[in-house]
């Protein structure tokens, strides 16, 4: 590697072509960062101590092991943001100097021969600098002064117009500007192709991440290290097709959301948004049987599952409709599952309609839970890992036993749960509202009803000052029923002619034009035929809603013969059940000493839980939280934590981090006797609270 300290203009003189490589991202910078750019020029030009600027490095490397062109051509591993903001500038520059009609030190023509073009090459050979996609032929416009291509880069359009009527307007000796921009210094950065790896320079010059997405990095990772050919190859069949899928990357945000989830497709594990580049690099370096093809070509396959599942794009239009109500219940942590039962169907593993079934599976499943008012912190570690439970050779059978063997925060409501919180639920203000009457309006129905055109109608209206009609209807109590069911299903219905019904009697919002007698929505069906409103009403109406709701959102039924050959099973295949017999440690005083502090950690929440198992008993919530090893002398726990998270005022929990123990955690403590009980709950308090709140 070669660094030296240099001026810009002397930098960018001679016979040489700087190559952005199509693996870069497209240009980006703002006009904040222009502004930034021009403000620093302006002061160098004004300011005539300032003898110098520095803005930045520009790190390139010889494009191939053999150079064919006369022309020297560098690809810019770092540093083309600046170069092509620098370019632009100068491209404005000598336009208006030309477009100003007067006579200046320094010409156009000057700065286009000696900056911006090799005046004695042809093609693309004549441009200094070439850069990717859309971005070269704006630039090659703007400096040719020609017509803008039909596709062309607004960003860099739009950052060359803002420099030309800053110049213009900005009142500066022309000559000064000249000036501020000669004292403008680089860091020139060469590199030797046999002793320098271009990877791990870009990665240190952009060890901050401020500029660069997880996505721009992922990209570089997987293409810098090619040959130009094979660059080329890779990201013209698979890379950039799949950029413009998503939109062409303006927001990577979603981009670096697929990253992550194709991680914990393959690794089983969910990586930080932040730290997707980082995990994505370890998974390419144990993939040792595979070349990058088969890696890039991997990550556009499954792509193409995420597209459809991000934007609802399938050609199916059956699986689509399914596609489009997961997307309305915003349940993005299911996507790492959905992607690998997608790619499996793809691959002909399960059939359409097994396919669509396990699809509204997900939905019933979700949508139970939300109804139920189920914490949703454990879903994403449900959907990362269920795919380990199924068996593909009975593909829809157990991811069915997989998702009703849930217990505790990660449950299928039944029934019966799902009824009676339907009856009590304020429908009216939960999230899901449009979609829950959408589903009901529309089931079994081939004329769609398109619900958005459409308003929520309070069939007793909101207003607490009731008018006498409404109250006699109510009955007594009717403060009570207006408080308990306004927001309720039974009461919840869609109109067109919501201002004209308003807040009027039963009977006229019934035989109005355009009301409930007068309706063809299926949900004011039977309205019509009503001479009162009230409690029992609607509870009845609720009760026929929920019916309904039970035939939409299905709760799977396999038999327990089933469900029983999905259970975790023991040493020798057969379903183990173990208890208190189990541990012979727990008699006497220890039996007693378990007994108490067992009591204490059921009490924490109500969703924690314990199991006997066979070496330990375990305590959870989301998951263990701590497990007890009975022993004759102390009862030994296993806290579920990192050594270096735990907050132990009175040090005597041990790092068990490399000890091969029985339990989860790399925490553990003993106790010994009841007067230990109390700082026991403190440490047990911490690692409860890590894992209920674990999203």
């Amino acid at each position: 590697m070669k660094a030296v300290e240099t001026n810009l203009l002397k930098f960018l003189q001679g016979t040489k072509q700087f190559i952005i490589p199509i693996y870069q991202r497209k240009y980006s910078w703002t006009i904040n960062q222009c502004r930034q750019l021009w403000n620093d020029i302006v002061r160098a030009a004004e300011d005539e101590k300032i003898k110098g600027h520095f803005v930045g490095s520009i790190v390139y490397i010889e494009r191939g092991l053999y150079q064919i062109s006369s022309v020297p051509q560098l690809l810019v591993i770092d540093g083309q943001q600046r170069m092509t903001t620098l370019t632009l500038f100068l491209c404005a520059l000598g336009k208006a100097i030309e477009e100003s009609g007067q006579t200046w030190d320094i010409t156009r023509k000057k700065i286009m021969n000696y900056y911006l073009v090799n005046n004695d090459e042809e093609g693309e050979l004549y441009h200094k600098l070439i850069l990717t996609q859309s971005d070269k032929d704006t630039l090659i416009s703007l400096i040719s002064d020609k017509k803008l291509p039909e596709e062309y880069s607004q960003r860099v359009y739009e950052n060359f117009n803002f420099f030309l009527e800053n110049i213009k307007n900005s009142g500066i000796d022309l000559n000064k500007l000249f000036q501020g921009v000669s004292k403008l210094i680089v860091v020139d950065i060469s590199l030797d192709r046999d002793n320098d790896n271009p990877q791990l320079i870009f990665e240190s010059l952009n060890s901050t991440g401020l500029d660069l997405s997880q996505a721009d990095l992922i990209r570089n990772f997987v293409l810098m290290k090619l040959e130009p050919k094979e660059q080329t190859e890779l990201y013209t069949e698979y890379w950039y097709p799949m950029e413009r899928s998503f939109g062409n990357l303006n927001d990577s945000a979603l981009f670096d959301r697929f990253m992550r989830d194709y991680l914990t497709v393959k690794t089983g594990r969910i990586p930080n948004i932040q730290d997707v580049y980082a995990v994505f690099k370890d998974y390419v370096y144990q993939q040792n049987e595979l070349t990058v093809q088969n890696i890039v070509e991997d990550i556009y396959r499954f792509s193409k599952y995420f597209v459809k599942l991000a934007f609802q794009s399938e050609k199916d239009k059956e699986i689509n409709q399914v596609l489009t109500d997961i997307n309305t219940l915003k349940v993005d942590v299911s996507y790492p599952f959905l992607l690998e039962v997608y790619d499996d169907f793809e691959h002909q593993k399960l059939s359409k309609a097994d396919f669509i079934a396990i699809l509204k599976l997900v939905e019933s499943y979700v949508f139970r839970r939300a109804i139920c008012g189920v914490p949703t912190n454990s879903l994403n570690k449900t959907f990362a890992t269920i795919s380990k439970e199924i068996d593909k050779d009975h593909y829809l059978e157990s991811t069915t036993a997989a998702f009703l063997l849930k217990e505790s925060h990660r449950r299928f409501p039944e029934n019966e749960e799902f009824v009676q919180e339907l009856f009590i639920k304020d429908v009216y203000n939960f999230r899901n509202r449009n979609y829950l009457l959408r589903k009901l309006e529309n089931f079994n129905r081939k004329e769609i009803v398109d619900i958005e055109a459409y308003t929520i109608e309070h069939i007793m209206p909101q207003n607490k000052n009731l008018s006498p009609e409404w109250r006699q209807d109510l009955g007594a109590n009717w403060e009570e029923v207006h408080k308990t069911y306004l927001h309720t299903l039974g009461n919840l219905t869609l109109t067109r002619y919501n201002s004209e019904l308003s807040d009027r009697p039963f009977k006229e919002k019934r035989d109005l034009e355009g009301g409930f007698a007068d309706s063809p929505l299926r949900l004011n069906k039977g309205l019509g035929k009503l001479d009162t409103w009230n409690e029992d009403e609607i509870t009845k109406r609720a009760r026929l809603l929920a019916d309904q709701a039970l035939l939409v959102w299905e709760y799977p039924l396999l038999s327990d013969d089933v469900l029983s050959k999905y259970r975790k099973k023991g040493s020798e295949g057969e379903s183990v059940t173990y208890t208190l017999a189990d541990h012979p440690d727990l008699q006497g005083a220890m039996l007693t000493l378990f007994e108490e502090l067992s009591k204490r950690i059921c009490n924490l929440d109500s969703s924690v839980r314990m199991e006997f198992k066979k070496l330990y008993i375990a305590f959870k919530t989301t998951t263990n939280f701590v497990d007890i090893v009975p022993q004759k002398s102390k009862l030994r726990l296993s806290l579920n934590m990192a050594f270096h998270e735990i907050n132990d005022p009175q040090g005597i929990c041990k790092d068990v981090s490399n000890v091969g123990r029985w339990g989860n955690g790399d925490v553990e403590v003993g106790v010994s006797n009841v007067n230990e009980i109390e700082y026991a709950m403190f440490l047990i308090k911490q690692s409860f609270e890590k894992h209920r709140d674990d999203e």
